[in-house]
């Protein structure tokens, strides 16, 4: 399938809590990796793919979502289609280091989303 679903992520504002909640709720295995010296994100392995994460949300006040990633084969040029399609960018394209680059999306009717292009 072109375009699939490759990880979907918590932006929590507890994720003690959300830990807690899905782990009791769901038989996924959780692998805690630091990410400087306050931030934890959190793998989340559900056995099958996609798999996903979890983290404290970036955005202070925000409210918790879940927010789903799409794979491209070129995140600027799907960033630069997805907004001449009407959709208003979040966050512009960045990198994760050693992995990939993505970029966080709202379509035209407010439904936010990321494109994911894996480092190869």
């Amino acid at each position: 399938m072109p375009n699939p679903f490759v990880h979907i992520e918590l932006n929590t504002t507890d994720p003690a809590k959300a830990k807690d909640f899905y782990s009791a709720l769901f038989d996924w295995q959780l692998e805690d990796m630091p990410m400087g010296p306050h931030d934890t994100y959190t793998i989340i392995k559900p056995g099958k793919e996609p798999g996903g994460g979890m983290m404290k949300h970036p955005v202070p006040g925000a409210p918790s979502a879940w927010l789903t990633y799409v794979g491209v084969e070129d995140v600027d040029a799907s960033t630069e289609k997805a907004k001449s399609l009407g959709a208003q960018v979040a966050k512009e394209v960045t990198e994760v280091p050693g992995m990939g680059w993505f970029s966080v999306l709202f379509d035209p009717t407010g439904a936010c989303f990321a494109l994911w292009q894996p480092k190869k």
